[in-house]
């Protein structure tokens, strides 16, 4: 009997035409959460120079913020609420805000813990990396010895229901409220840094931190302020994420996500808000598109071959323009 192996790789780009539209509007969601959580990457490396592994972390602590604002909420897992659209749409902000909220103090934090102590002492760069690497690993255990290995049960306060289509797509009414609600989120951040008197301090560390401190600028607290900032999206970027997967409530969530959220840090161009956000967009669709066209097994594998191919050509990433040198 001859038994025939399911082959390794897939090529159909039969499936990928007729799925065209619904990834595209899937993956635009899914790169809507990456750059969120990009941001905060590419904030802390625009004013330090440093890239903060733990920040993957920092998110997952607000997907438990969001998780067990639910249960505090009364909702069960497992169980459909019913209450008005207008009751589930206040008990979501109120998750997000909480989550915001803790994710940025989460962060503000860490800065003062692992590696305020650092800057005083005038570390190295790679004692910086190592505390970062150090830091995630320490708070991930942290979570797994209070909430254990397994995911957490399943609370979905918004079903996914599809609100019009596009080219016989289905757009359901949480990508609606993601993509919209993260680019609100996104200009937001984008004008408060570049327009508000705390982003001129921002962008002046980031371009020269001595010459800053020398004009006046607090130092500590403008990096302070950033860590914060990027802890608010990151907690923005968790209830949209659990709104998406209600199971991903887990320890160890944040690993892929935030490698792949970094990616589109550096894909965009590191240090600049509006190529994370570009980043995202592009690796949340460019992935989609590589999962119809080789298979489920490669979606990770495309979206970091995509991060080596651009970095190839463009080393700097898409946009490649510093923090430091932008302007309103």
């Amino acid at each position: 009997m001859v038994v025939h192996a399911e082959p390794w790789i897939n090529f159909d780009v039969g499936l990928l035409a007729d799925r065209f539209w619904a990834n595209t509007i899937n993956g635009l969601a899914y790169g809507s959460v990456y750059a969120l959580i990009a941001l905060g990457y590419t904030l802390v490396y625009g004013v330090l120079q440093l890239i903060n592994f733990a920040h993957s972390e920092i998110f997952v602590i607000g997907v438990f913020a969001v998780y067990l604002t639910f249960l505090g909420l009364g909702f069960e897992p497992g169980a459909i609420p019913n209450l008005p659209l207008a009751a589930i749409i206040l008990d979501l902000i109120l998750a997000g805000l909480v989550a915001m909220a803790v994710s940025g103090l989460a962060a503000v934090g860490l800065e003062r813990v692992a590696y305020r102590p650092l800057r005083r002492r005038n570390a190295p760069r790679l004692a910086f990396l190592i505390t970062a690497i150090g830091a995630s690993f320490a708070i991930q255990q942290v979570i797994r010895i209070w909430r254990g290995s397994n995911p957490e049960g399943t609370i979905r306060l918004l079903p996914p229901s599809p609100v019009f289509t596009i080219f016989g797509a289905p757009i359901t009414n949480l990508q609606i409220v993601i993509i919209l609600a993260s680019l609100a989120m996104f200009v937001v951040a984008d004008q408060f840094v570049n327009r508000s008197r705390l982003g001129r301090g921002i962008r002046a560390v980031a371009q020269d931190p001595a010459t800053a401190t020398l004009m006046g600028v607090n130092r500590e607290r403008v990096i302070m302020i950033t860590f914060a900032v990027g802890g608010i999206l990151a907690g923005v970027a968790a209830l949209f994420y659990l709104m998406t997967i209600p199971q991903g409530a887990v320890y160890n969530g944040g690993f892929l996500l935030g490698i792949k959220a970094f990616t589109a840090a550096v894909l965009g161009g590191i240090g600049n808000l509006r190529g994370a956000l570009l980043g995202g967009l592009i690796l949340g669709v460019v992935e989609n598109y590589g999962q119809s066209l080789f298979g489920g097994d490669w979606r990770d594998v495309v979206a970091f071959v995509l991060l080596v191919l651009i970095l190839m050509f463009r080393p700097t990433g898409i946009l490649g323009e510093s923090l430091a040198r932008s302007r309103a």
